[in-house]
């Protein structure tokens, strides 16, 4: 299987994503993540190319919902991503496309 662009890696399926900056990212930009995880989950955030932390809003928006949040850059995000599921850990990740 082959993807272009940006993703969303979630239980129920995989999803383009309309983002290319992980510096600027706001709650708005993971609504599909918010509404579809449950508490106890995390995502695995690839901010691409270099790693770049959350913001104070995304960061409470995540917190208010009871999801943890990982941020790194998109390569050790998907390392982190294919391990995880390897071991059958309930796992989602938002990953910027790197170029």
């Amino acid at each position: 299987m082959s993807h272009r662009g940006s993703l969303l890696c979630l239980p129920t399926g995989i999803y383009g994503w309309n983002a290319s900056a992980g510096d600027s990212l706001a709650p708005e930009d993971l609504q599909k993540v918010l509404v579809e995880l449950k508490t106890s989950d995390f995502l695995l955030l690839g901010t691409g190319e270099r790693q770049h932390f959350p913001n104070t809003e995304l960061r409470a928006a995540f917190a208010d919902a009871g999801i943890g949040l990982e941020a790194m850059n998109t390569g050790a995000a998907c390392r982190t991503y294919n391990v995880l599921l390897a071991e059958g850990r309930p796992v989602a990740a938002a990953l910027i496309a790197v170029e």
